[in-house]
């Protein structure tokens, strides 16, 4: 019986995973529920995650067993026990400057 590797446990395939396809391939928050966010900040490297949200109003409609909009991803990132301080500072800014230099470049001349 065959049992395929599995590239999240084992350090072979994960090293592979990690050298050749992270260096390049990102993920977004614009996940609608909280199960969604933490699974992602479990299974991808933080550096991997930018922050996504959309504009208040274009998913329509309130989750009835929160009362929240669904497309207020924010909170979502916020109340997730898997990331530090740190880490949800990456994931809504860090990696985006990272990722996209000449944003940073364009907001370290403004100050920002």
């Amino acid at each position: 019986m065959y049992i395929r590797p599995d590239p999240l446990t084992d350090p072979a395939l994960h090293a592979l995973l990690e050298e050749h396809l992270l260096n390049n391939i990102f993920f977004d928050t614009c996940v609608y529920h909280q199960p969604g966010i933490d699974l992602l900040n479990t299974v991808i490297p933080v550096k991997n995650v930018l922050f996504a949200s959309e504009m208040i109003g274009a998913v329509r409609g309130i989750d009835p067993d929160t009362g929240h909009y669904y497309d207020d991803t924010k909170r979502y990132v916020q109340a997730t026990a898997n990331l530090s301080d740190e880490q949800r500072y990456q994931v809504y800014e860090g990696n985006a400057r990272r990722v996209f230099p000449r944003l940073d470049a364009r907001l370290k001349a403004a100050g920002k």
